[in-house]
């Protein structure tokens, strides 16, 4: 067992601790739970306005992916291939699932615009989106939620004049925040 030579341990020291693939799993994940905690999506309520709460819960959760996001992007690739055991742990998965329900909260959008903007949540707020802007394409932390807070407003938004309204918004969150 490659874990215990790489401990220093024998096997059977590494077994007495971890007596299957659950244990061990169970406890990588407490640490790592504990070592880096994501962001609280309930203090995010306290915020009314929509978009100041898009704004705010992706800089949390962008500074929280710069810390675990390369695990985490592991565990997604991973998931499918995962025993339904493992998958069924509480803990940051459910709190990270919690997360686009929370910032859909204050919007007033209903029927077809609702189930867009919902989906433009669950994509910004996905570290897969992180891994792509900020690892790959090299976008700053700030610079990803600048773009996808407006492609939020744009999916809270329908017709001509809602796209005005985004691209207004979307100039005053560029103007109003990090000028580079």
């Amino acid at each position: 067992m490659a874990i215990a030579e790489k401990a220093g341990v024998t096997r059977r020291t590494f077994y007495r601790h971890f007596p299957d693939e659950l244990a061990l799993f169970r406890a990588c994940t407490s640490h790592s739970f504990e070592q880096w905690p994501p962001p609280q999506p309930d203090k995010w309520r306290r915020i009314a306005d929509p978009i100041e709460r898009v704004r705010l819960a992706l800089g949390e959760l962008y500074a929280y992916y710069r810390v675990a996001g390369v695990g985490l992007v592991v565990i997604m690739r991973d998931r499918p291939r995962l025993r339904a055991e493992l998958l069924a742990l509480p803990g940051r998965a459910d709190r990270l699932r919690a997360m686009p329900g929370v910032l859909l909260e204050p919007w007033k959008a209903r029927g077809r615009m609702r189930q867009v903007l919902a989906a433009a949540l669950v994509h910004a707020t996905a570290v897969t989106t992180w891994q792509s802007l900020v690892a790959e394409q090299r976008l700053t932390d700030e610079e990803a939620v600048r773009v996808l807070t407006a492609m939020v407003l744009a999916a809270a938004t329908k017709g001509r004049r809602g796209w005005a309204v985004a691209q207004l918004s979307a100039k005053s969150i560029a103007s109003s925040r990090l000028r580079s």
